[in-house]
């Protein structure tokens, strides 16, 4: 296969293995949907409990070498903990986004999103050459904007009234970024919150 995100896999040294989605991750997604109440966050795009399979679909259909890919997340002991993509891939200026991103309850507050991060923007500026990656989430997501502040992500700005959402709602888009002049600061907070001893994560 042949493109600008081809499926690979990506290990971690202390943490988590991405592996490519797959239609026989469903069974374990389903298994750990109910962990943290995905689902019912609306402000989310997290797997409801009852939509497993639907979420799969929808995920897959998405992937493509020049359209996006999706990892699920797994501890290194093979856990199943959640899932990232990447997204909105626009090979010829070397940029793509990475969201779609939730963990069960039980693998936040630990190192799982830094090196979760930490491979996959490695992956995206060292080995594709991406220029910039960026970041989007709800408006009322303060959880993930605070994550995505912590890895060094900077503020773009805000896309108003950006997306009509099922409950009628609009989505304000909150747009940030990290360029490949920047990552190698990024690469080492990272690397330097994964090695403290008290590491904390969102």
């Amino acid at each position: 296969m042949t493109g600008f995100v081809v499926p690979v896999t990506l290990s971690g040294q202390r943490w988590v293995r991405l592996e490519p989605l797959s239609r026989e991750h469903i069974p374990e997604i389903a298994a750990v949907a109910d962990d943290g109440e995905l689902g019912r966050l609306w402000f989310t795009a997290a797997p409801a409990p009852d939509a497993v399979e639907q979420w799969v679909h929808n995920r897959l259909a998405a992937q493509n070498p020049d359209q996006g890919l999706t990892f699920v997340v797994r501890r290194l002991d093979g856990t199943l903990v959640g899932s990232s993509s990447y997204m909105s891939v626009d090979a010829p200026n070397r940029r793509l986004e990475i969201g779609n991103t939730w963990y069960v309850e039980s693998a936040r507050r630990s190192g799982v999103n830094s090196e979760t991060k930490l491979l996959m923007l490695g992956h995206a500026f060292d080995r594709l050459g991406c220029v910039a990656v960026e970041f989007r989430t709800h408006f009322f997501n303060f959880t993930s904007r605070a994550a995505v502040e912590r890895l060094g992500a900077k503020l773009d700005g805000v896309l108003r009234s950006h997306q009509l959402l099922a409950d009628g709602s609009r989505r304000d888009t909150v747009v940030y970024s990290i360029l490949d002049i920047e990552w190698p600061a990024v690469r080492s907070n990272l690397r330097f919150r994964l090695d403290r001893n008290a590491f904390r994560d969102g």
